[in-house]
């Protein structure tokens, strides 16, 4: 039995080997045919090229830095700032989520100059250190600068042996400029303070407004002026009965213009008002709702029940 089971470990051994041997072997024939068919070097061909996908052949690795694949327009890598189009607005600074972009600003008292798209300058630009060591290349400073002077530019091997290496200062003043520009905004600003309080010292008197006189025209004999309308009264006719129709009496007699001038309008009659009817009691039913007192009520008493006996038959 012993001798039968180290048969069969040793067949299952050697089936083990020989399957590896076959899998390294087809393995090993993919590997030199690719080898053969790749040359010393190839044209570097970027992802924006249509046949970047087509070519199969070639080496896949490139002699770095003598041969460099190119760079898309729309990459991020590492940022410049154009000083001379920056206005120093800070609004990169603030839209940046790591905080790598730091700017100190001076303020001027008059216009300094123009950007390049005719934006005027009115700020110095102290410090402006970009630390491209925090940056995580996300590019909101590039989309919010209005003067689009900070660019992201196609240079990705920027590697350093000390990290304080990757602080890039774009800002072009020295110390001592700066000092001379923080002292003329100081004076100018002492300045106004001074002016401001001389114009408050001096009072202007007061003045009121004269009163606009209205000169009255009188008229004149050319244009006359109209009388105002008055309405007539309205005046009843008599009535007649139908006897003095018949005989003739009471015919309406013409009235003259003269008659009915000289009488006087007859006046408007009041409306009438019905005024509230109020019931009065009379005396005698007063006394006999005071002196009537109500009688109680006779307590009802239930009749004891009789029995009666029966009748004989």
């Amino acid at each position: 039995m012993r001798s039968v089971e180290a048969l069969d470990d040793m067949s299952t051994y050697a089936r083990n080997i020989g399957q590896a041997i076959k899998t390294l072997s087809e393995g090993l024939k993919l590997t030199f045919k690719y080898l053969l068919q790749a040359r010393k070097s190839r044209e570097p061909i970027g992802v924006e090229d249509p046949n970047y996908f087509k070519k199969e052949e070639g080496t896949v690795t490139l002699q770095y830095p003598y041969e460099a694949i190119p760079v898309p327009d729309t990459g991020r890598y590492r940022l410049h700032n154009e000083i001379d189009d920056c206005i120093v607005c800070d609004k990169c600074a603030k839209v940046c989520p790591v905080d790598c972009i730091d700017i100190e600003p001076i303020k001027s008292a008059e216009e300094i100059g123009k950007t390049s798209d005719g934006t005027p300058k009115r700020l110095y630009a102290a410090k402006f250190d970009i630390d491209m060591a925090k940056c995580c290349f996300c590019g909101l400073c590039t989309t919010v600068c209005p003067t689009e002077c900070l660019t992201m530019t196609k240079v990705y091997d920027f590697s350093e042996y000390d990290v304080r290496d990757h602080n890039y200062v774009f800002a072009e003043m020295t110390p001592l400029e700066i000092l001379t520009k923080q002292k003329a905004y100081e004076e100018h600003q002492a300045k106004k303070e001074a002016e401001k309080a001389k114009t408050s010292s001096v009072s202007k008197p007061v003045t009121r407004p004269e009163a606009k006189v209205t000169e009255t025209t009188a008229p004149s004999e050319a244009t006359p002026v109209k009388p105002k309308f008055r309405p007539k009264p309205m005046t009843k006719k008599p009535t007649v009965s139908d006897e003095q129709q018949k005989t003739g009496e009471g015919a309406e007699k013409p009235v003259k213009a003269e008659e009915t001038e000289s009488t006087s309008p007859a006046k408007p009659k009041p409306k009438f008002r019905p005024k509230p009817t109020i019931k009065q009691a009379s005396t005698s039913d007063e006394k006999k709702e005071s002196n009537e007192i109500p009688k109680p009520k006779p307590v009802f008493k239930p009749k004891p029940m009789i029995k009666r006996k029966p009748k004989d038959e």
